[in-house]
């Protein structure tokens, strides 16, 4: 009886725990939705390339917040950052640093570092941290990562806004009969290019969120072949 009622005990404190898992991912996504970035991030992005309309810094501040949900997602995990404008108004944001210490608190529990790592290789030759960051978006957006009918926001926006040194991508780049032949970097073929990434502090013994166990999208890829980042991040 005794035995019983340990594996019982064992049972419920698991569930328990797990359901305070998901009560606290849930918390911080709400809080990342709802999130008011400071006014003069923005300011500081459109003095940087003041060629961009407000409704394209609009974007630029929505493409902070998908990466920043992405991180939340990938737990400790590296998701590189494949917009240089994205990453601009990042840099910005830690500049406020009681601001984003904060943040990073009530967002991840952690502090999300900004430092350097790889770039990658070749256009279609990258590392694990893109390949997470262009699952996750495609996710987040609804679209088939292997399969795209558009590439995501946070992968088009330097192409779109004609960033100069951005990042731009092509779902068509490999096809030879495509406009956009050798153009970019082949995001259909998940071999991207990027220019920073985060890391909240990776460890092998970290399970759960997105990547539960096997550490794979919904569709069920892993994280061989495919993409890299330029910049990363850790504790």
């Amino acid at each position: 009886m005794d035995i019983v009622i340990g594996v019982l005990l064992i049972i419920v404190l698991y569930f328990g725990s797990h359901q305070m898992v998901k009560r606290r991912q849930r918390r911080r996504e709400k809080f990342l939705d709802s999130y008011r970035f400071h006014p003069q991030i923005r300011e500081k992005v459109a003095a940087r390339h003041p060629h961009l309309q407000p409704s394209q810094l609009d974007e630029v501040m929505e493409g902070m917040r998908d990466y920043f949900r992405f991180c939340l997602q990938a737990r400790k995990r590296m998701v590189s950052m494949p917009s240089q404008v994205v990453d601009d108004a990042w840099h910005e944001f830690i500049l406020f640093t009681r601001s984003y210490q904060l943040f990073c608190l009530k967002a991840f529990g952690r502090f999300l570092h900004h430092t350097p790592a790889v770039v990658m290789k070749s256009p279609t030759q990258a590392q694990e941290g893109i390949q997470r960051a262009w699952r996750l978006a495609c996710h987040h957006e609804k679209l088939s990562p292997k399969y795209p009918a558009r590439l995501p926001r946070l992968f088009a926006l330097d192409g779109q806004l004609k960033i100069v040194n951005g990042f731009t991508y092509s779902i068509d780049c490999k096809n030879k009969s495509s406009p956009n032949y050798g153009d970019g970097y082949c995001a259909s073929h998940i071999g991207c290019s990027s220019g920073c990434g985060g890391d909240s502090g990776s460890s092998s013994a970290d399970t759960g969120g997105f990547f539960s166990g096997s550490d794979s999208d919904s569709g069920g890829s892993s994280d061989s072949g495919g993409c890299g980042g330029g910049c990363g991040g850790g504790d």
